[in-house]
């Protein structure tokens, strides 16, 4: 099994929820409810601008006080953000979200948005990445090898 970004967003697909920057954190939230989903791309345009997540909401929006309804997008999404290409492995992406403290990184092929990939994402990647290798271990030492 391929460990690319690439390999994993074909078995997963590519589908991005993104929301523009004009948008209220109230219509985020609603998204991300509608959808069950803990991010979103904020996209101006085609411009990646950052991300809004959970964590955006609790920390910059409920702790502070702020009205969901009257509170913009741009103003709370995070834009120092990791990004990984469709050619960095699974690897590279433990390491990046591991470093930066973060569950979610968009993935991008030259300037366009190719897909958004998360912690589980990847977990659920390794598991059957590691399930597969037992399973041709285990046929190669009862000699059913390949099998």
């Amino acid at each position: 099994m391929q460990s690319t970004v690439e390999a994993l967003l074909k078995h997963k697909g590519s589908r991005v929820w993104t929301i523009p920057p004009g948008a209220t954190v109230f219509e985020a939230i609603e998204l991300m409810a509608a959808r069950n989903i803990g991010a979103l791309v904020v996209l101006s345009g085609n411009k990646l601008e950052g991300i809004f997540t959970e964590r955006d909401y609790t920390r910059k929006v409920a702790l502070h006080g702020k009205s969901s309804k009257e509170t913009f997008v741009s103003e709370v999404l995070s834009q120092q953000l990791p990004v990984a290409t469709l050619h960095s492995t699974v690897e590279d992406c433990m390491r990046m979200m591991t470093e930066n403290r973060v569950r979610h990184l968009p993935v991008i092929d030259g300037d366009k948005l190719a897909g958004l990939i998360s912690i589980g994402d990847l977990v659920n990647w390794i598991i059957s990445a590691q399930t597969m290798e037992i399973h041709q271990l285990h046929s190669y030492i009862s000699g059913q090898y390949p099998g």
